[in-house]
């Protein structure tokens, strides 16, 4: 097999981070130079490296002044399967928010927590103060494993849901990066173990399979160019999206036997969101289903996939090099087939499994041992003290007093777990007297929506998300009280750029920033999470929202389906008819709806093209002001007519 340099690149030059990852030393240099230097920031190649270590160097753009040098500062994230928190962790990050950073703390959409505004002089020994706290950065950010998901719901009467929370954490382990340089620079050498490892996650790490591993070096699963980009993962139980499964690299779903042992894993590979605006050949995907794979040899085959990136991922051109265009470029059978020979042998067939279901498990729920857990919405993912809404204060107080442990979510909330039923009424106290409001007082709108921070810290930020969307979800209702739907909700997402944190992609309505002050329009996401939204507009001022939205609201309210949701209705009638190209009668009608298939709604296919082609295709579609799609669709009806025509 192939080893981690050689790559399905053919003859193009190796991009300019390949050659820095391999000049590092497994992730050593420049970082650990420059982090001894007298500065305020590191040098661009050093920053690529300090992104395996779980930070990001930020400006803060609300503070620029011309002529000045950039408002340097650095983002930490943590690296925590599950989204697992120790009480002990969580009052360390808390009190570094303080010490170090902004005074707030961040939820993030792959349940971590990140710490904003720490400078570089105290960088080291923030993350000092994390590791000695039983918690980790390493590799919560850079090109390999992130952080690994799983369903937030502390349920011990579930076997299905400890299953998943267990594998997370043992693949989290599996794909951990083994480099002494985390230790050497952040700690001095010293090392922390703070959990003992599984003995098969041992056993996984030093066996190789047909390839899978290379030997006598550092990093036996990465080799010395780690991964092409970032890797993500997830474990979930059958009907429980609650992670957002089809975004993933890699998802597992535990399967159970009637006694509910856990007998083995359905695979979906190849999901993914980051795309770039004005390029056709980068594009949001939904993870394809590969297969069967027996509890046993799970670890062998999460290191066949993991190899196969590795070895066959486009590391020469970094938008092109997640997995996700692997499995677009090569189909599902050749990517599984692949995957089979490093894992010496074949996948069973894909399980059939139940509709999924999305679920914030906000609120207080019986954990099945006795104790309590409570899901506490978190706006926006943002835990800070403003105004009569105390929630920094009120956690810190919770969390202190009964020692408890949390749980971050993939929808930026958090989960207490562990609490003795006699202590439920003095936390409802807490929260009560801080400003907390209860999960039944929520406006739906807010408490499914998402937003990424965005400026002013974002590097890749093009305008404003987590501070505007409280003001547009404010706006968006009163224009649902106008037209006569008080009562309406759906999934809104929102993002800043089109990298897509927040998984704006699958929302029933996703607003991806596109300019200043401007968005690009995604509609028909499912409530569910397991469907493409469409674009339907590439600009769209925030001024214009209610003009835009209004006329959209006024036909579902007209000429929805009995129980149909709104990203279902976007879905089913299509752009045409929303915008007033097509009538009403264009709209199928409830019997065409209902008989549609699956496939007769599913995603539009893409196909790769050479630059040449593509360029004339982009110059063409500017010249003649259609979308390259629409030509490209044209142009292969035409073909067609003319071959059935000879």
């Amino acid at each position: 097999m192939p080893n981690s340099t050689t790559v399905a690149t053919t003859e193009r030059k190796l991009s300019k981070v390949e050659a820095l990852k391999e000049r590092s030393n497994y992730l050593r240099e420049p970082v650990a130079t420059e982090l001894l230097q007298d500065t305020t920031h590191f040098s661009e190649d050093a920053i690529q490296i300090l992104k395996f270590h779980g930070s990001y160097q930020q400006d803060n753009r609300d503070n620029r002044v011309k002529g000045q040098e950039k408002d340097y500062q650095f983002m930490l994230r943590t690296r925590s399967p599950g989204g697992f928190i120790p009480a002990q962790l969580y009052l360390t990050l808390d009190r570094l928010a303080d010490e170090y950073g902004n005074h707030t703390l961040r939820a993030t959409t792959r349940q971590g927590f990140q710490v904003h505004g720490i400078l570089k002089q105290n960088l080291k020994a923030s993350i000092a103060a994390i590791v000695k706290n039983m918690g980790s950065t390493l590799g919560a950010c850079g090109d390999l494993n992130r952080n690994v998901m799983a369903p937030p719901a502390p349920f011990h009467n579930r076997p299905e849901y400890d299953y998943a929370r267990r594998y997370a954490t043992n693949i989290a382990d599996l794909l951990r990066p083994l480099t002494g340089a985390y230790y050497e620079i952040w700690l001095d050498g010293e090392k922390f173990i703070t959990a003992e490892e599984n003995p098969a996650v041992k056993e996984a790490r030093t066996k190789d399979g047909k390839g899978t591993l290379f030997e006598d070096l550092e990093e036996p699963i990465y080799g010395t160019n780690y991964m092409p980009r970032k890797f993500k993962c997830s474990v979930t139980v059958p009907g429980d999206n609650s992670i957002d499964i089809y975004s993933q690299d890699l998802s597992l779903v535990v399967i159970t036997d009637e006694s509910s042992k856990l007998v083995g894993f359905n695979v979906l590979a190849g999901g993914g969101f980051g795309r770039t605006h004005n390029k056709e050949e980068t594009f949001a995907r939904l993870a394809d289903p590969i297969g069967y794979v027996a509890k046993d040899d799970v670890y062998e085959l999460v290191k066949a996939i993991v190899a196969t990136q590795r070895d066959y991922g486009d590391r020469a051109n970094r938008r092109h090099a997640r997995m996700k265009y692997l499995l677009h470029d090569w189909g599902v059978a050749k990517f599984r087939e692949t995957v089979e020979r490093y894992f010496g042998k074949k996948l069973e067939p894909f399980k059939p499994l139940p509709e999924w279901k999305y679920e914030d498990f906000l609120g207080w729920h019986e954990q099945g041992d006795g104790n309590l857990f409570l899901g506490i919405s978190i706006a926006n993912g943002r835990i800070e003290d403003k105004g009569a809404w105390q929630l920094k204060t009120a956690l810190r107080e919770i969390i202190e007093k009964f020692k408890l442990p949390s749980i971050v979510t993939a929808h930026q909330n958090l989960i207490l777990q562990d609490i003795s039923p006699q202590n439920q009424e003095e936390i409802n106290d807490i929260l009560s007297r801080s400003g907390i409001a209860r999960e039944t007082e929520i406006d739906p709108l807010e408490r499914y929506s998402m937003a990424c921070p965005a400026l002013p810290t974002c590097g890749l930020a093009i305008t404003e998300s987590e501070r505007a969307i409280p003001e547009i979800l404010g706006r968006i209702r009163q224009l649902l009280k106008k037209v006569g739907l008080p009562d309406l909700s759906f999934v809104v997402r929102m993002t800043g750029c089109p990298n897509g944190c927040a998984r704006p992609y699958v929302a029933e309505l996703g607003l991806v920033g596109s300019a200043p002050e401007s968005y690009q329009v995604w509609l028909g996401g499912a409530a569910n999470q397991t469907r493409l939204a469409t674009p339907v507009v590439e600009k769209l001022h925030i001024d214009d929202l209610e003009s835009f939205l209004e006329p959209i609201f006024l036909k579902f309210k007209q000429n929805r389906l009995s129980g149909e949701g709104f990203g279902d209705f976007c879905d089913r009638v299509g752009w045409d008819y929303l915008s007033g190209t097509t009538d009403a009668t264009a709209a199928p009608t409830e019997e065409a709806a209902k008989a549609a298939t699956k496939e007769d709604r599913s995603p539009r296919r893409r196909i790769n093209v050479t630059e040449d082609i593509y360029s004339r295709l982009k110059a063409e579609s500017e010249r003649v002001g259609k979308p390259m799609s629409q030509l490209a669709a044209e142009a292969i009806e035409a073909f067609f007519a003319q071959a059935n025509n000879s």
